[in-house]
């Protein structure tokens, strides 16, 4: 499971908590403030995190998707020991690193490179032009290749100097620093056969965005990248939870993505992110954003949880979806902190990713499936929902309880499970023996002690 940061909006190295008055400018988050404030992700159970860009960034690229400098790292989020600090701080703490890449493009300099290291003469670049909307709805690829993304200096890969120097970079930032994933920021914009060479030297898992809600299309770069970010299914989960629409919907998802991702499991997976406004700025239903939430944190794929989702953030459109985290670090008792933890925490003593996901009832305002021995069950409306499932992974007389509420079990009879969700709520079902033994403080401690013993060696 892996946390979305970014670095200039979690923790300011210093402690200070005053508030940011500009969002669309550097706010003062560094790699020493997520050092000292990891117990806060761990807390809820993460195994992995996702940054920002690092490298030095144009004036005002507070977000890293500027890059002026690809040999230096931003000194806006400390010394290059800062960051070496960090990541041995991660890994100390069994916390994988990915890494935002930029590959497509540099900072904003209109058509004067000379301040960009080492890509400073104009054959470095495409022909200045710019992508239209219209290029992204009809996959007009030579546009959207060749032209630039919101005016920024389209990279040419093409030249051999561009394309050796950015692999020779991924390869050595991966390597020096002890990275354990990347993220590839802007990835149809590119050729697919850069980002084959670009992901091999990286060496690493790669997944990559795909902006875009056409399936096949996404799908297609699954191969040069080893996962994309799964937009498909983010619109899916977004139509069904936010807007309220069929959750039949998802049931057509899923048929047709058996047939054309070529590996789900390796998918990203999520409901909100820096591009998008928060789910809750476009619905306030917080019922609605739990049964979302958790069904990212189930499905089949590598769940990524934006920050501030664990506290309730609802900010709009860029930069308002870019809130600083640092007021509510303390947070951690707070209902959405504790739902995120319980969830997380589910996954993980259940190993669902060892299991496939299997549909178990659809229809427009209740959704349910199994992995393993869990069984996942969502509603979309407000109303009482009564559901009598028997296409169940479970046996007569066997009795699951909700993960939420310990006291809260059902059991098989006659070949059914009644299943009953009030004002809009999800569960999450565990065989009766399972739960318990998860809910015995000794015993969990005990095997926590035990891993740590064998991870030593």
């Amino acid at each position: 499971t892996i946390y979305q940061i970014l670095t200039d909006r979690f923790a300011r190295p210093n402690g200070d908590t005053s508030i940011c008055g500009n969002l669309s400018n550097y706010c003062g988050g560094g790699w020493a403030g997520i050092t000292n404030n990891l117990d806060y992700i761990t807390g809820l159970g993460f195994d992995a995190i996702w940054i920002s860009p690092i490298v030095e960034n144009t004036e005002g690229g507070y977000h890293g998707y500027w890059a002026k400098d690809i040999n230096s790292l931003n000194s806006h989020f400390g010394s290059e020991q800062d960051f070496i600090n960090m990541v041995q701080a991660c890994h100390s703490k069994g916390i994988w690193v990915m890494l935002d890449v930029v590959g497509n493009h540099v900072g904003p300099v209109g058509d004067d490179f000379s301040e960009i290291t080492p890509f400073n003469q104009p054959e470095h670049y495409h022909p200045d032009c710019n992508i239209t909307s219209q290029d992204f709805a009809t996959h007009n690829m030579d546009h959207i290749i060749h032209c630039r993304l919101a005016s920024l200096p389209d990279l040419n890969q093409s030249n051999q100097f561009v394309h050796d120097t950015l692999l020779t970079w991924i390869h050595n930032i991966i390597s020096k620093y002890n990275l354990d994933g990347i993220r590839i920021d802007t990835v149809p914009e590119v050729d697919k056969s850069f980002w084959s060479q670009f992901t091999q030297s990286a060496g690493v898992y790669s997944v990559g965005e795909v902006f875009d809600g056409d399936m096949g299309f996404v799908a297609g770069y699954q191969g040069s990248v080893d996962g994309t970010l799964n937009y498909p299914l983010f619109f899916t989960i977004r139509s069904v939870f936010m807007q309220e629409q069929s959750a039949n919907n998802l049931q057509s998802y899923y048929q047709a993505a058996a047939n054309t991702f070529p590996d789900q499991s390796l998918l990203g997976v999520f409901i909100d992110n820096h591009d998008n406004a928060r789910f809750l700025n476009s619905n306030g239903n917080i019922q609605r954003f739990k049964n979302a939430l958790a069904f990212s944190l189930m499905a089949e794929g590598i769940p990524i949880v934006y920050y501030g989702d664990e506290q309730g953030y609802a900010g709009g459109n860029d930069p308002n979806n870019r809130e600083i985290l640092w007021t509510n670090l303390k947070n951690t008792n707070s209902e959405m902190y504790t739902f995120v933890k319980t969830v997380v925490n589910f996954r993980k003593t259940n190993q669902v990713w060892n299991s496939p996901q299997i549909q178990r009832y659809s229809d427009d305002n209740f959704y349910a499936f199994s992995r393993g021995d869990t069984l996942a069950a969502f509603s979309n409306t407000s109303n009482t929902i009564n559901r009598e499932l028997t296409y169940i992974p479970y046996s007569e007389g066997e009795t699951v309880c909700n993960v939420f509420w310990s006291s809260d079990c059902v059991t098989v009879t006659g070949g059914k499970l009644q299943v009953t969700l009030l004002n809009g709520e999800v569960k999450l079902y565990a065989p009766k023996s399972s739960l318990d033994d998860s809910q015995e403080p000794e015993v969990g401690q005990f095997f926590d002690e035990l891993l740590k013993f064998l991870d030593e060696f």
